[in-house]
C-alpha cells in the first residue's frame, strides 16, 4: 500500500519518478491563463482566513458543497469563514476520487505544511493553523506567487479595462513576477445579449467616439488591442458555447450590428453571421500583431436559474454542451488560413468526447510560421482531473506532438491554485513513464527530461514569445 500522497504521488514507476524530481519539479511556471485580478496583486492582498484564500471565489468547491446537501448560507451566504470552513471540510472527506480532493491536499502540504488529511474531527485545529500561517511575510498575494516558482501570468481583461494595475506592476520593480493582460473581448462577440448596446457606449466612451456601424467598431477594438500590446500582451482569449461558421460580408455585419443597436430582434442565423465576422476580423488582427488566439468552448452557461438568480454568474452553475461542431470549427479556421491569417490559436472543448476532433483538425493547420502553430490545449474545466488529462494527452499523442505541448494552465481566481501544474506535471512524467516501462518508447532519461521541462515550461515560453530566460 502507498503512503498518503507521498513524495512520489500519482508516480508509479521508477522512471517516472526521476522524471519528475530531476526534471519537472523545480522548473518554473508560466500561467498562461488565469482570472486572478491584478488588483489583488498590485496591492498585495493579505488573507485573514484559508477560507478567505480558498473558498472565496471557488465555484469548483462550491458545487460540491452543493452536492453534500450543505445549505448556500455555508457556500456563498453569510455564515462565518469557520463554519463554511467546516462544511468544505465535511464535503471534502467525501470526495474520494475527486481532483479537488488531490488539489486540496496539495495546496495544505505546499503552503501550510500539513500533510494530515483534513476531516471534521480536525477541521478546528487545521483552521486555526492555517490562519496562523497566513500571517507570516510570504503569504501575502506576491508571495503565493513567489515561492509558487510562478515567473509569468496572464491575467484575463476586457477591452474597456484601463490596466491601471498592469501599468503600476509593470513599474514596480520590487516584484520581478511579469503580470501581462490578455485581451477578452467577449462582450462585444455576444450581440444576442440584452446588455450589449449599452456594452458598445461604454467600449466608444473608451475610444472617445460614438460607435455606430461595425468599421467603427473594428477599428476600436484595433486601437484598445494595440493598447494592450503596448503593456505587454501576447494572447487573446474567447469563450464561445461553439466555434461558429456563417460566412457574412462586411455589409451584412454592419446591417446586423445597426438593426441591433436601433433595438431590432436578430434571427439566429444573423448572430452566428455577426460572431464569425468578427471573430475573423480579431484573427487576422492577432495574426498582423503576433498575438494568440485562444477559444474555449463547449459550455452551456447559467443553469439552474432559480439559484442563478439568486447568486449570480460564475457561482458553479454551468455544464459540458455536447453541440460543438468540428465541421464548423474546421471552416473557421480555414477562413482565416485561405489569407494566410490563421494566428496561433490554441483550442480548448469542455466536451472530452472533442479530444479527437481537434487532434485531426489542429493537423490540418500546421505549417512552418511556427512549431505547433495550432495547439490542442491543456484538459480544461470539468476535465483537469487525472482522468481528463492523461486522455487530453494521450490522444494529442496519438495524433500529433506532445512533445509540443504547451502544458498546463490554472484558469483559476484563487492564489493557491498553482498546485495544479504539480498535479499536470507528475501525470505527465506518470504517462511517459508507463510508455518507457511498457517498452514503447526508449528509456532515454536526459532526452525524456528535455521534454518534460519544455511541456512544462520552455514550449510555452517559445509559443508566446515571453522571452523568459531558463
Amino acid at each position: 500500500m502507498r503512503n498518503f500522497m507521498d513524495k512520489d504521488f500519482l508516480l508509479t514507476t521508477e522512471f517516472a519518478q526521476r522524471l519528475y524530481h530531476e526534471f519537472a519539479a523545480q522548473t518554473p511556471i508560466i500561467d498562461y491563463h488565469c482570472h486572478i485580478p491584478p488588483k489583488e496583486i498590485a496591492e498585495d492582498v493579505r488573507f485573514s482566513t484559508i477560507t478567505q484564500v480558498w473558498l472565496g471565489a471557488d465555484h469548483y468547491k462550491w458545487r460540491q458543497m452543493r452536492s453534500n446537501g450543505v445549505p448556500e448560507r455555508y457556500i456563498t451566504g453569510d455564515a462565518s469563514d469557520f463554519e463554511k470552513f467546516e462544511k468544505w471540510a465535511e464535503t471534502l472527506e467525501r470526495a474520494i476520487g475527486n481532483p479537488l480532493y488531490h488539489w486540496s491536499h496539495l495546496e495544505l502540504q505546499r503552503y501550510f505544511s500539513i500533510y494530515e488529511p483534513l476531516t471534521k474531527a480536525n477541521a478546528a485545529r487545521i483552521y486555526e493553523e492555517c490562519n496562523k500561517k497566513l500571517k507570516e511575510p510570504s503569504m501575502s498575494a506576491r508571495g503565493l506567487i513567489l515561492r509558487s516558482n510562478v515567473r509569468l501570468l496572464c491575467t484575463t481583461d476586457d477591452p474597456i479595462d484601463d490596466l491601471r494595475w498592469h501599468k503600476q506592476l509593470a513599474g514596480d520593480k520590487s516584484f520581478p513576477v511579469r503580470v501581462l493582460p490578455a485581451f477578452r473581448p467577449d462582450n462585444a462577440l455576444y450581440i444576442e445579449k440584452e446588455t450589449f448596446a449599452d456594452y458598445i457606449e461604454k467600449l466608444g466612451a473608451v475610444c472617445g467616439r460614438k460607435i455606430v456601424s461595425f468599421s467603427d467598431l473594428t477599428q476600436c477594438l484595433s486601437e484598445r488591442l494595440a493598447y494592450f500590446c503596448s503593456l505587454g500582451c501576447k494572447v487573446s482569449d474567447h469563450g464561445l458555447s461553439y466555434v461558429m461558421y456563417e460566412p457574412c460580408t462586411k455589409e451584412q455585419a454592419n446591417a446586423i450590428f445597426q438593426k441591433k443597436l436601433a433595438g431590432g430582434k436578430l434571427l439566429p442565423a444573423e448572430e452566428l453571421q455577426y460572431k464569425t465576422a468578427l471573430l475573423t476580423y480579431l484573427g487576422q488582427e492577432y495574426h498582423r500583431l503576433g498575438l494568440v488566439m485562444q477559444l474555449h468552448y463547449g459550455v452551456k452557461r447559467n443553469n439552474n436559474r432559480y439559484l442563478f438568480n439568486q447568486i449570480g454568474p460564475d457561482t458553479g452553475f454551468d455544464c459540458i454542451d455536447n453541440y460543438t461542431p468540428s465541421a464548423c470549427l474546421a471552416d473557421f479556421l480555414n477562413g482565416l488560413a485561405e489569407t494566410n491569417q490563421l494566428p496561433k490559436t490554441v483550442l480548448y472543448s469542455l466536451n472530452p468526447i472533442d479530444n479527437a476532433a481537434i487532434g485531426s483538425i489542429i493537423g490540418c493547420f500546421q505549417d512552418d510560421s511556427a512549431i505547433a502553430k495550432v495547439q490542442h490545449g491543456s484538459a480544461w474545466w470539468f476535465n483537469d482531473n487525472k482522468t481528463g488529462m492523461e486522455e487530453q494527452m494521450t490522444s494529442l499523442a496519438n495524433l500529433g506532438l506532445l512533445s509540443n505541448f504547451i502544458g498546463m494552465l490554472t484558469d483559476s481566481r484563487s492564489f493557491l491554485s498553482y498546485t495544479r501544474h504539480e498535479y499536470f506535471r507528475r501525470i505527465l512524467c506518470n504517462l511517459i513513464g508507463q510508455w518507457v516501462d511498457a517498452g514503447e518508447y526508449p528509456a532515454n532519461l536526459a532526452f525524456l527530461g528535455s521534454v518534460v521541462q519544455d511541456i512544462s515550461f520552455g514550449n510555452c515560453n517559445r509559443y508566446f514569445d515571453f522571452q523568459l530566460s531558463d
